[in-house]
């Protein structure tokens, strides 16, 4: 959620005229994020975040996001709710750009998270998988298996900087995976992206799920993998410690 694309108001009152959100009363770029521009957007009718799709997404993945946030929002999931334009539409365009309008979430991100708050999330997670166990909408997980030798080709130079062996002990771990890679276990559509940053709380309670644009289908326990590494690991980066309490809260 990082600012590509610069918008000046007028661009901005332009585009919100063709929603049924009253005039633009103010706005602020989201500095945030690396994916996406976003825009935190005030009306005449509420507090709404505009995202300008950079180059990462797909425009052809649009539906399923927004697909699944309507979904998700209509379970009365802590979920943004998407906003149709005048013309019945979710996804609109400024400045070349696909867009949409979605809600505005109350709540903060918690720079330290507690094992009751990791228990909180584990809830949500699942809650997540069994709302949306009987969607249609499909999607390729494009940072699943296939593509991680891919990926580490690209910086398999500077793998030998860290540890000499590194790049030895990779290849040998991805060989083993891509041979013994499951078929068979449960799946459905998951989040994929469930870091600290991307779920908000409101005190202790969680308040918020947001950034949905790794969502895909995969294994259930490709997301309790993710969530694993990004939520019960502390420390910095050359001494973190896995908190093993944390991890059985979630």
């Amino acid at each position: 959620m990082a600012v590509y694309t610069k918008l000046s108001k007028e661009e901005l009152r332009e585009f919100f005229s063709k929603y049924n959100l009253g005039k633009l009363l103010n706005y602020k770029e989201i500095k945030e994020g690396i994916e996406n521009t976003n825009y935190f957007i005030q009306t005449e009718k509420g507090k709404f975040i505009l995202t300008l799709y950079e180059k990462r997404v797909e425009e052809k993945d649009l539906p399923f996001f927004i697909s699944l946030m309507r979904n998700l929002f209509d379970k009365n999931f802590p979920s943004p709710e998407p906003i149709i334009n005048k013309n019945g539409n979710y996804i609109s365009e400024i400045s070349e750009k696909k867009a949409a309008v979605v809600s505005f979430l109350d709540g903060y991100a918690k720079k330290i998270l507690n094992p009751n708050d990791c228990y909180k999330i584990g809830v949500n997670t699942a809650k997540l998988h069994l709302i949306t166990k009987d969607l249609s909408s499909k999607r390729e997980n494009k940072l699943s298996v296939n593509s991680w030798r891919k990926i580490y080709n690209k910086v398999k130079k500077d793998c030998s900087k860290i540890h000499l062996n590194l790049p030895k002990v990779i290849e040998k771990n991805l060989d083993e995976i891509e041979k013994n890679w499951p078929k068979n276990i449960p799946s459905g559509i998951i989040h994929a992206d469930l870091f600290p940053d991307n779920i908000f709380f409101i005190g202790d309670k969680l308040s918020g799920i947001i950034d949905y644009y790794f969502s895909c289908n995969d294994f259930y326990a490709f997301e309790i993998a993710i969530c694993l590494n990004a939520l019960c690991f502390e420390g910095k980066s050359e001494n973190l410690s896995f908190n093993v309490t944390k991890a059985k809260k979630f």
